[in-house]
């Protein structure tokens, strides 16, 4: 007798037909395990895994390819990762890389396919509504309405979320790690940021300081508590205004704190012997931005220091991708670190110092990730299992942006010249650095 081979199982599971459109997609192998919801699994073993929930998952994909249909799809719990997200991203984003410097492109014949593919699962339909969590904006983009509607979405989404997630300074920007111990934290990491800020801006007793977009009043609170600046605080946001005021009141810095809700647009006045600005100017826009830095120069007295501490991004990939500018900050605008320091230059301003802060914010955002999963219980009470995954996807791609380079932050220090031809500042300032890790 001859014996037969056991027949090899049909490759006709909803996994195997999904998998086959993603490495179409991709160019090449799958590089994640992926389940689909008839219980069919393909895929490398030991890789993470993908879960693909419902046939509605494919519905979006079908109408919105790409990043934003994949957020759009995990954000509603269509689709999930088992284990960690961020190994999935990473494998998945390494995945698209090795295809080039373009994000995966269908063709014709390839949305034809997966068309028919959808046909033979059931997901063909109308297209998904966006989730209740993704941003509404309406009008031109960078009117005064609109920036205000973005902030708003962003960060008046509660202060009660927003004391969960940050540290005891409320600071929401890349921290600075002056030490590499355990005992090191991530609210010390904001201390060390807070003193070196103000170290570069040269602030002294009575010294009036420029908070523009001064969030929950990190800088503000640290710089008129501890060195006893006069400070301005500007925000739009009602929400970050109204805590900073009431922190005013409680530490009794009603005479050295004046909060202002309103556009940097709007501000009116100069002369301060300091202007910060940190992680604001990535919502500016693109187009705007040089007359942000004509406001930062005009705002500053002759010799007067200026600090900007933004979010920079590679010149193939400006702006701040699909999810981000649909569920996080809307309208932002990234560019790479030297078209900022240009466009501070053509404003006038004499740059003087340019440090990066990279691996800085991997761990920052990497602090801000676990108080999340730590406090998920909690966070989903407040904001709903929705939101909570948006920030999830938020921190986690993040966190892996900034440590594959894709993404990095920088602190620019610049003055505003004087005729005298000198620029105010030490020629070696070596005393910047000097304690930080003790505060």
């Amino acid at each position: 007798m001859t014996a037969t081979r056991p027949a090899r199982p049909a490759r006709t599971g909803a996994a195997h037909r999904l998998a086959a459109l993603a490495e179409t997609a991709l160019g090449g192998p799958l590089p994640v395990r992926l389940r689909a919801w008839d219980g069919t699994e393909t895929g490398p073993a030991g890789a993470p895994v993908v879960v693909v929930r419902s046939r509605r998952a494919l519905r979006r994909l079908l109408w919105r390819p790409g990043e934003l249909g994949l957020a759009q799809a995990y954000v509603t719990g269509e689709i999930d990762v088992e284990g960690e997200l961020a190994a999935g991203l990473r494998a998945i984003w390494s995945a698209a890389r090795q295809r080039g410097p373009h994000p995966p492109w269908l063709s014709l014949g390839d949305r034809a396919r997966a068309a028919a593919v959808a046909a033979r699962l059931g997901a063909v339909g109308p297209s998904p509504a966006p989730p209740g969590s993704q941003a509404r904006l309406r009008g031109a983009r960078h009117t005064k309405a609109r920036d205000r509607a973005a902030i708003s979405h962003h960060y008046d989404l509660s202060n009660a979320f927003y004391r969960l997630l940050l540290d005891e300074t409320m600071a929401y920007s890349c921290g600075y790690w002056a030490s590499d111990g355990p005992e090191f934290t991530a609210a010390d990491a904001q201390r060390a940021k807070l003193e070196l800020v103000c170290r570069k801006l040269g602030v002294v007793p009575g010294a009036r300081l420029l908070d523009i977009g001064c969030g929950w009043g990190s800088l503000t609170l640290y710089a008129a508590q501890r060195h006893k600046v006069l400070v301005t605080a500007v925000t739009v946001s009602r929400e970050q205004a109204a805590y900073v005021r009431e922190q005013v009141g409680e530490r009794g810095l009603a005479d050295r704190v004046d909060v202002v809700c309103q556009d940097y647009r709007d501000i009116a006045g100069g002369g301060f012997d300091a202007v910060a600005s940190v992680e604001m100017g990535e919502h500016v826009g693109d187009a705007e931005y040089p007359a942000f830095a004509a406001a930062l120069h005009r705002l500053a007295r002759p010799l007067g220091r200026v600090f900007v501490q933004q979010m920079s991004r590679g010149a193939a990939a400006p702006g701040g991708g699909a999810f981000i500018e649909a569920f996080i900050a809307p309208d932002m605008h990234m560019r790479p670190m030297g078209e900022t320091v240009h466009l501070l230059e053509a404003a006038g301003l004499e740059v003087r110092s340019v440090e990066s802060l990279r691996e800085h914010y991997v761990r920052t955002v990497d602090a801000w990730h676990r108080t999340l999963e730590d406090r998920w219980a909690d966070v989903v009470r407040l904001v709903g299992e929705q939101t909570a995954r948006v920030w999830r996807l938020y921190l986690v791609g993040g966190a892996l942006a900034f440590a594959e380079r894709r993404m990095g932050v920088d602190q620019i220090i610049a003055v505003c010249p004087a005729d005298t031809g000198h620029s105010g500042l030490p020629a070696t300032p070596r005393d910047w650095y000097a304690g930080l890790e003790q505060l």
